[in-house]
């Protein structure tokens, strides 16, 4: 089972994941997780280049990287664990890209950029997508105390596009669940395991 979480940066999906497995343990289910970009070698050394606030990257540059990321970390560690059955949670997939480099961007247009996450993936989707939803705002006051990376340093109108992709894409994808990150992290917590219930239960069957 591929569970991602995607959100705007300070929209609590590392809190989240981190509640997940702790949940899915006590559970007696295992579930191995991974940052994108990242999760290999390769994958983290681009992952510096990417966040390196000193780079000036083109935005089709920086679309190509993200997808070089996704595809290493696809093969490597994604593809033998899914074959295998196992749960992996991802902390962001290609509907990032899609928000982040199409729509925050305008790198390339959106069928394009949805072509290049399909060959980036090796085909692979999703079996269930949380959106953590936080107005820009919001998130903004969350990271203002924290050191900001070269795409958290991309300003107010950037993150607004973003904002507005990741909404355009939960109305438009069955996968996606959206959840109010603005509520109490607990309150959070409980309403991913009850979108999750079903989906472990069929694991269970």
């Amino acid at each position: 089972m591929l569970i991602t979480f995607e959100g705007i940066d300070g929209s609590g999906k590392s809190t989240q994941i981190a509640l997940l497995k702790e949940a899915l343990a006590e559970q007696g289910l295992t579930a191995r997780v991974f940052r994108e970009p990242g999760g290999t070698d390769v994958s983290e050394m681009i992952r510096g280049m990417l966040l390196n606030p000193e780079l000036d990257i083109d935005p089709v540059t920086e679309l190509l990287l993200f997808s070089s990321a996704r595809s290493q970390l696809v093969a490597e560690k994604l593809q033998p664990l899914l074959e295998e059955n196992e749960i992996v949670i991802l902390d962001r997939f290609f509907d990032s890209t899609t928000a982040y480099q199409g729509y925050g961007r305008n790198s390339l247009p959106i069928a394009q950029i949805q072509q290049i996450n399909e060959v980036a993936t090796h085909g692979i989707k999703p079996d269930v997508t949380f959106y953590l939803q936080v107005s820009p705002e919001e998130a903004a006051a969350r990271t203002s105390r924290f050191q900001k990376d070269r795409m958290e340093q991309a300003g107010n109108s950037f993150f607004q596009k973003v904002f507005h992709g990741f909404e355009k894409m939960a109305k438009e994808y069955p996968r996606f669940r959206t959840i109010k990150s603005a509520d109490d992290p607990k309150t959070v917590h409980q309403e991913i395991l009850k979108h999750l219930e079903p989906l472990l239960k069929e694991i269970g069957d």
